[in-house]
């Protein structure tokens, strides 16, 4: 069977990840600016291949001064280390969805990585596109990764979690 090629739609698409700050709350921020593709054997997604890339200049925390604490040396050193990517090694059907291993470099570091991707769906949209639906969750570590900056609390504790949650809405295009 011929595979078949799947564009991410960002319009349908988004990531995200949530990070504890002062031990008490999340802060979520996204990546606005991020490209994904997928190679598959028809529309079965076992045995897939993935990747993905984001400009870590897209961060977005809702907040401009952090946003630039992010990008600075501290924490990602965007003019060192520009984008962020994923090379998937595995995908493999878990039930009605998929677990995805692969490689993800930040930071210049890469490390294995597992994600699991609820599988939503293929359906057409109104103009005749077919459409693949993904909700994707993951945890790492962000110290694996060079990102260890922190702060001691008086109160006890750090100031941020080193355990980073990841989420993504992801839509793909099947492509022609």
């Amino acid at each position: 069977m011929a595979n078949t090629k799947w564009a991410l739609d960002p319009a349908h698409s988004e990531l995200q990840f949530k990070i504890k700050h002062l031990m008490i709350t999340n802060v979520t921020g996204s990546f606005t600016d991020f490209s994904a593709s997928l190679e598959s054997e028809g529309e079965d997604f076992e045995n897939a291949h993935v990747s993905f890339e984001a400009a870590i200049d897209s961060i977005n925390t809702g907040n401009a001064d952090r946003d630039a604490h992010l990008k600075a040396g501290d924490f990602f050193e965007i003019e060192k280390h520009p984008k962020m990517t994923f090379e998937s090694t595995s995908f493999k059907k878990d039930g009605s969805d998929y677990t995805v291993e692969g490689n993800l470099t930040l930071k210049g570091v890469t490390k294995p990585v597992t994600l699991d991707a609820e599988f939503g769906g293929i359906s057409q949209d109104p103009w005749g596109n077919t459409k693949a639906g993904f909700s994707v969750s993951g945890k790492i570590k962000r110290e694996d990764f060079g990102l260890t900056y922190n702060a001691a609390l008086e109160t006890g504790g750090v100031m941020l979690g080193n355990e980073v949650k990841i989420f993504g809405e992801i839509q793909f295009a099947k492509q022609a």
